[in-house]
């Protein structure tokens, strides 16, 4: 499996061979029925199995939940397997799981074809003011400068109601397709603000093709991209995690390299008809503070900043870090350095029901194919709590975790009944 993680790493985002001859026969699959974690129960429970084809496989990005308790999320292959995807293993696809007492069933919304609509993607689905599904391809789109797929960022509607069926498809509408200039290879969760405007980051493009953060307006039936910070190195580069909003409507960030040559982390601030660009924190090579810090950003209740690194800390292997504001200026405290394997590649930290941190490595644990972990808060410090390790057959899990209701939702990019991936849950 090293070449998979080298091509997430790399994001080139070609599919891996060693799955084609394994799902050249696969039939088409529209719902599977697998075990669930039973209300109350203590442990690790698989809710879905990938298998390719119609069904999805390789999810990169966490998952999302209604009112209802249905799960939403994307896998970066798999769908339809037609024209320009069929070299490909499908160009990805949004899924439902719903659940039926003890058992989970999944059904695909839409999948993507690879040309104007988008493909391969990796972000997750988020539901908007207006009920939809919003989210970003890191493909597709057609509308790059020099012949190149830059990416787009689309809506998914769901089906009228006098559509009865469970399998009746849901309507996507792309709302914008990058061009390169404004922005190329979107990834990260996109954030809506009070009027109902998107924010979110591109991994490349923009003025020195190394990332911006953008916002998409809403406006007379039309929607228009405002690129708010292209990054140029000094100020960061290659962001893959999109941004979040504190409760004076500034944006927060991270980029994977740059500033001192290994990540920093970013405020953006509404100024007069722009925005102002400030570097909170730069870290630094081979140091203590870690380095790269690509997953996302969380805030707690007394506006203190938490997040991840894959390098650095005191084994080199990642850490977890509080970044506080203290007169006019932040300071950082690492809470946890990892000791095997290094840190989530992607995903943000989640807090649950009591004040503790979860979030998973990638390839970390007692098997080096990602765990599940937990921070306490406890006499000042943090203590570091082993949930779950991912077998050595598979598992590597890239996306946030989903707490509700007692329980913890994720995804991993293999594992599973064909090594494709898989939906679970965790009960602390």
């Amino acid at each position: 499996m090293a070449v998979d993680f080298v091509r997430s790493i790399n994001r080139s985002r070609s599919s891996p061979s060693a799955y084609s001859q394994r799902l050249s026969c696969m039939l088409a699959i529209v719902s599977l029925a697998l075990i669930a974690l039973p209300a109350g129960a203590q442990g690790f429970s698989i809710l879905n199995s990938f298998t390719g084809g119609s069904a999805g496989l390789g999810p990169e990005v966490g998952v999302t939940m209604d009112r209802a308790g249905n799960l939403y999320g994307t896998t970066v292959s798999g769908g339809n397997l037609s024209g320009s995807c069929r070299q490909t293993l499908g160009c990805g696809l949004v899924y439902k799981l719903t659940p039926h007492g003890s058992s989970w069933t999944l059904t695909p919304l839409y999948a993507f074809l690879g040309g104007s609509d988008g493909s391969m993607p990796v972000s997750r689905v988020v539901f908007g003011p207006d009920g939809a599904l919003y989210g970003t391809t890191q493909g597709g789109g057609a509308g790059c400068q020099g012949g190149e797929d830059c990416g787009t960022i689309y809506r998914l509607t769901p089906p009228a109601n006098i559509c009865k069926s469970v399998s009746c498809p849901w309507t996507e509408t792309v709302l914008h397709r990058f061009d390169g200039p404004d922005g190329a290879e979107p990834s990260g969760d996109l954030v809506f603000d009070k009027s109902g405007d998107v924010y979110g980051t591109t991994r490349t493009g923009g003025s020195s093709s190394e990332g911006t953060v953008f916002q998409l307006t809403h406006s007379s039936g039309q929607w228009v991209l405002n690129t708010l910070v292209s990054f140029s190195f000094s100020n960061g580069f290659g962001p893959q995690s999109g941004v979040i909003f504190d409760q004076a409507g500034n944006l927060y960030g991270t980029t994977g390299g740059g500033g001192n040559g290994n990540g920093v982390i970013f405020e953006l601030s509404p100024s007069g008809s722009g925005w102002t660009d400030t570097t909170l924190y730069e870290f630094h090579d081979g140091a203590d503070d870690g380095g790269d810090p690509s997953g996302g950003l969380i805030f707690d209740a007394a506006g203190n900043l938490y997040g991840t690194t894959i390098a650095g800390g005191s084994n080199g292997q990642g850490t977890v870090f509080e970044l506080s504001p203290s007169n006019g200026s932040w300071s950082i405290n690492v809470l946890y350095s990892f000791t095997t394997g290094g840190g989530p590649l992607l995903a943000s930290l989640t807090f649950d029901s009591v004040g503790k941190l979860c979030g998973v490595t990638t390839n970390g644990g007692l098997h080096e194919r990602g765990n599940v972990f937990e921070l306490t808060p406890s006499n000042g410090g943090w203590t570091y709590a082993d949930l779950y390790d991912f077998p050595s057959s598979g598992g590597n899990p890239y996306g946030t975790l989903l707490w509700n209701g007692g329980v913890l939702y994720g995804t991993t990019y293999t594992g599973g009944t064909d090594d494709l991936g898989t939906v679970f849950a965790v009960t602390p």
